[in-house]
C-alpha cells in the first residue's frame, strides 16, 4: 500500500501567511504572531529545530 506524500510545510500556501507592508520585515505569520525579512517557516525551523506545527494548507478558491 502507499502513502500519499506528506505535504511539507510551505509558507505560500499557508492559510496563516501573509505581506506585511514593513519594508524591512516583509513576511508574517498570523498564527505565530511575528513578521520576518525571510519566510517564517525559515526562522520557525531555525528557533525550534521542527518543522512549522501551524501549517494549514489554504483552499483552493473556485471561479
Amino acid at each position: 500500500m502507499n502513502k500519499p506524500p506528506i505535504e511539507q510545510p510551505n509558507c505560500n500556501s499557508c492559510l496563516h501567511f501573509y505581506i506585511t507592508y514593513d519594508a524591512n520585515f516583509r513576511y508574517g505569520c498570523r498564527a505565530f504572531d511575528f513578521k520576518s525579512a525571510r519566510l517564517p517557516m525559515l526562522d520557525v525551523f531555525d528557533a525550534s529545530g521542527q518543522e512549522c506545527q501551524h501549517y494549514t494548507k489554504k483552499e483552493k478558491k473556485l471561479k
